[in-house]
């Protein structure tokens, strides 16, 4: 019956840890089998079945310790093996994976059996407590007793196992935010370090806990009751190494993934200064060249209709056309902000060198005057978005060249909320994965680009704004709203 039992618990155990595993290997990995749900049915299977193996022809039963490093270096071989059959797990975070979960595997085993193995003793010292004292009229009672006792125990060991192991396992998932970050070997030895430690603990004290004494076997904590708190103790610290190694690493990684972005803002602020400047010069300059040049024109044309020879009709008509070309220099945007005018001027001859026939629609985008947010902000955010909107086009337009290329800028304010929309024409295709907030660049420079829109969202977030985009069909339509505010680095809030 016992032993029935005893393989019935250790099936369940090993179906959960193989429900534990393809989830902690399927939240980093891309499966090979496009159906997610059989490739993880796959990896449960596979790993029940070998754990059953080694249940059935390593019983651990054998305090042999050499018996159990072989089934340690098995099952880790066996870890990479089906990382790599039904992943594609040719990274190196694919060792941190393997060592992991079998570091969080061992821990709880071995923390639960030490805890709760006392509870089987102190039963068994209870049922024959209530023996001495009379409370089992009968012997079948008494083993009735001691059975439900026994399995009990067992019950609440996998239980503990189970759930240690589970929520360790979902504690790294939450924890490693940048799963696709390329990890260097220094950072995996960085992390690895911990679990590599919880492993060769597990290992040692499969070596010294059973001691022998007079030619019999005796568990270690047995001779020294202190260390059924103190063994557990060590685990549960080795555990938390592992989760909280972890969490700082991903913290660091977030850390220098801000510094990266705030610089090239930084940047992209700067840059977008000067341009603003020398551009508002330049337009300055034309705009003086150009009311005077029109008078002169004008001047011009009236001296050379007086004298009414026909010669002065092929001038007239140069000069007619030399006054249309200065017509073509005004401005084409005009929201009511210099900064912005230029800006999408600017964008705009970009974007038609690459995209001739592009249409950009910026009729609807008006700006309060009593505009609080910094100009070069919402440069910020344009300029990204314009970016983004052009390489978009482009693209669209080198698979199809009867595409429809447009750009359109919008603006509404409600109150003191200020809402600027982009829509652009793309494709219809976005590259995503489940563990990123925005969809990823197909460029090879994964690090200096694609980060147009953590930009855009950390410039909203500075005026307590939010950032949000949609797809309809193949319409890509950005929304960016902010308060109309100063922002909290100068000192106060002045809402409207």
């Amino acid at each position: 019956m016992f032993e029935i039992a005893n393989i019935l618990f250790s099936v369940c155990l090993y179906l959960f840890q193989g429900y534990c595993l393809q989830y902690f290997y399927g939240s980093f990995l891309e499966s090979r089998i496009k159906d997610r749900k059989w490739n993880g049915l796959a990896v449960m299977a596979l790993y029940v079945v070998f754990r059953l193996v080694l249940f059935w022809i390593v019983p651990s039963k054998k305090w042999d310790y050499r018996v159990e490093a072989g089934k340690m270096v098995l099952a880790l071989c066996m870890l990479a093996v089906m990382a790599v059959c039904f992943y594609k797990a040719i990274h190196l975070i694919t060792v941190f994976l393997v060592v992991a979960f079998q570091a969080v595997a061992d821990i709880s085993r071995y923390a639960a059996v030490i805890l709760l193995g006392e509870l089987g003793d102190g039963l068994l010292g209870l049922w024959n407590w209530c023996v001495r004292n009379g409370l089992f009229a009968t012997e079948s009672s008494f083993g009735i007793a001691v059975n439900a006792g026994l399995i009990g125990q067992w019950i609440i060991e996998y239980l503990v196992i189970a759930l240690v192991l589970y929520l360790s396992l979902r504690k790294i998932v939450q924890d490693f935010r940048e799963k696709n970050y390329d990890i260097n070997r220094t950072e995996l030895l960085f992390i690895l370090t911990p679990a590599a430690v919880g492993l060769m603990i597990c290992m040692l004290l499969r070596i010294i806990i059973v001691t022998m004494e007079d030619g019999t076997a005796k568990l270690l904590y047995d001779r020294y009751p202190i260390l059924i708190f103190v063994l557990p103790a060590i685990l549960l610290l080795s555990l938390l190494s592992i989760l909280q190694g972890v969490k700082l690493f991903q913290d660091m990684v977030w850390w220098n993934k801000e510094k990266s972005n705030r610089i090239v803002l930084e940047k992209q602020v700067e840059s977008l200064q000067e341009h603003m400047e020398e551009m508002e010069r330049v337009n300055s300059g034309i705009r003086s060249m150009k009311h005077d040049m029109k008078n002169t024109i004008s001047v011009i044309q009236r001296l050379a209709a007086r004298d009414g020879q026909e010669e002065n009709v092929e001038l007239q008509a140069y000069l007619s056309e030399l006054n249309r070309t200065f017509e073509k220099l005004d401005i084409r945007f005009k929201t009511g902000n210099t900064v912005v005018d230029t800006l999408l001027n600017m964008k705009y001859h970009e974007a038609v060198r690459e995209v001739p026939d592009l249409k950009m629609d910026a009729d609807k985008l008006l700006l309060p005057r009593e505009l609080e947010i910094r100009s070069y902000d919402i440069g910020v955010i344009l300029g990204n978005a314009l970016d983004n909107a052009i390489e978009a086009c482009g693209k669209l337009k080198k698979k199809e060249q009867a595409a429809d290329a447009f750009i359109g800028l919008s603006s509404l304010q409600k109150g003191n909320l200020l809402i600027l929309k982009v829509e652009n024409s793309f494709d219809g295709r976005l590259a995503w994965r489940r563990s990123e907030e925005f969809p990823m660049t197909d460029k090879a420079d994964k690090k200096s680009h694609g980060i147009g829109l953590a930009n855009i969202k950390s410039t909203a977030e500075k005026y307590r704004g939010t950032m949000d985009f949609k797809v309809k069909g193949r319409v890509f339509i950005l929304s960016v709203m902010m308060k109309n505010e100063r922002r909290s680095e100068d000192g106060f809030w002045s809402d409207r």
